[in-house]
């Protein structure tokens, strides 16, 4: 993966979007919104820097020895994300994440830091569901993941259609969460 931006090439794109909305990029008000831009995007796009592999590598902090194999389930971790077909910022995204334990435990905010990163790329609200399960499978070695993502896309609520309140949900189902139905009718049931 590509490990920096070119801020130069981005601050170039952002004075020709600029120019091509029809505004003046060296007025006051914007003179510097092309830095700001190219500063931003290497925030708000730092997950694209790095693979699945990478990510589960960076935030592999588990503890072993566990005999546990109850439902660990994290809920309501806040993220956003960029639609990769708008470039439009989908928000008020939640992701809830459970596995079960195959002999050790991820550190909580690991799995915080897992979502946050993957939700830091032009994404699909599905691929960022499959991404966090991928990862969540390597870290913790257990097939035994599931992944549940609530968001709104502004390309719906502010374009287009305008569905104001309209709310996608996403879901990476994998293991014993995919052939148990109970255990996932729990994992539904913690959520509400």
């Amino acid at each position: 993966m590509k490990k920096e931006f070119d801020h130069e090439k981005i601050k170039e794109a952002i004075r020709t979007i600029i120019t091509e909305l029809g505004d003046d990029p060296d007025r006051e008000g914007l003179r510097e919104t092309p830095d700001r831009v190219a500063r931003m995007y290497d925030e708000v796009f730092e997950g694209m820097r790095y693979t699945n592999d990478e990510i589960a590598d960076m935030f592999n902090k588990c503890f072993e020895d566990v005999s546990s194999r109850d439902l660990v389930l994290v809920k309501d971790i806040e993220v956003f994300s960029y639609c990769e077909h708008h470039m439009a910022l989908m928000y008020n995204m939640k992701c809830h994440v459970g596995y079960i334990p195959n002999g050790k435990v991820i550190g909580l905010s690991k799995i915080a830091r897992i979502c946050d990163m993957v939700a830091k790329r032009l994404q699909l609200q599905e691929r960022i569901c499959s991404d966090i399960a991928e990862i969540m499978q390597k870290v913790c070695e257990t097939e035994d993941v599931i992944v549940i993502v609530d968001g709104e896309h502004s390309c719906m609520t502010a374009r287009g259609i305008k569905s104001r309140g309209a709310k996608t949900r996403t879901s990476a189902i994998r293991g014993l969460f995919d052939s148990d139905h109970e255990l996932r009718r729990e994992v539904y049931d913690l959520l509400k």
